[in-house]
């Protein structure tokens, strides 16, 4: 079973104007609602594309008991620990005559100390952990070291595990060595240190913290693709040039698709393509929605590979 956990999920409401009107009232055309969080959204792509998984996190309020809603219409078993804090609610803006986009992201409720650890004892006993994708920001209240704990007691499970974090979560998460990491060119920048301009740069940078004990990096570096590091194996993947609706989610759907390909025992050149592809396929798609598993479909064999010289 995949397991995917997200402390602090959020229900995305995206809203869409025509023009922006400063000290003025702007009237909405349309509203969606999504349930929303990294980890929520790699549980969804992973549905969309016939992968059976469990979605971990904690939910609290009406926002909580719709998110939770909408992923059972989805098709998505959660396990959440209910808290008496308000899910976050997290607002997306499309000003559809430019093209821009606009996100407010709400800070999440404070998690207590008990309901941590109900979340640890959960992780504890969860069934048949093959893989757990460890995914987005930590709520108020929750130290970045979680990640790593988590990270222990899932390997001592004999489950595969990936992270997909940023800043503190991510230094303290790696020390738990997991499976694979996710950041993008911003993230691994701050990992170590420096400003990664270069692609020998970035390279060097991944290369760097895999021998810190990590398995798998995978750098995603927006249009030009996704960098993928190994201790045998490294490759660059490139998406082919397509019309670009939004960005919001291509990571998370690059998780799952990575994910899938794993599960699905492909080898790593195969599931960097699933990685890329389903990344690409997300930003077809306007708003929080996702990769669609027709666009993911077309696009997997056109995702261009080649190797990179292993350092």
């Amino acid at each position: 079973m995949i397991y995917t956990i997200t402390l602090n999920p959020a229900m995305d409401r995206t809203l869409s104007v025509k023009k922006i009107r400063p000290d003025d009232s702007n009237r909405i055309a349309e509203e969606q609602r999504y349930a929303g969080g990294k980890g929520i959204d790699v549980s969804r792509v992973l549905t969309t594309m016939g992968v059976v998984n469990r979605a971990l996190g904690f939910v609290g309020g009406f926002a909580g008991e719709e998110l939770e809603g909408r992923l059972l219409n989805e098709g998505i078993v959660c396990d959440f620990v209910s808290i008496p804090g308000e899910t976050r609610t997290n607002i997306v803006v499309n000003e559809t005559s430019t093209g821009n986009q606009t996100v407010f992201n709400a800070r999440g409720p404070e998690i207590r100390p008990y309901e941590l650890m109900q979340m640890i004892h959960k992780v504890e006993k969860v069934e048949d952990p093959e893989m757990v994708v460890i995914s987005g920001s930590l709520p108020p209240g929750v130290h970045p070291e979680i990640y790593s704990k988590i990270i222990g007691i899932s390997k001592a499970r004999g489950a595969r595990v990936i992270l997909d974090t940023d800043g503190d979560a991510l230094s303290a998460g790696i020390h738990g060595l997991p499976s694979v990491i996710k950041p993008n060119i911003h993230e691994l920048g701050r990992l170590v240190g420096r400003e990664l301009r270069k692609k020998d740069d970035i390279i060097s940078a991944a290369n760097s913290v895999l021998k810190q004990g990590i398995g798998i990096v995978l750098v995603s570096m927006g249009a030009e693709g996704i960098l993928l590091i190994a201790e045998k194996e490294q490759y660059l993947a490139s998406p082919p040039k397509v019309k670009v609706e939004n960005t919001i989610g291509a990571g998370d759907s690059a998780v799952a698709g990575f994910v899938c390909g794993l599960y699905r025992d492909k080898p790593l050149k195969e599931a960097l393509a699933y990685a890329v592809a389903a990344g690409t396929a997300t930003t077809l798609r306007p708003g929080t929605a996702l990769c669609q598993k027709r666009d993911f479909q077309e696009l997997v064999s056109q995702i261009n590979i080649r190797p990179i010289q292993a350092e």
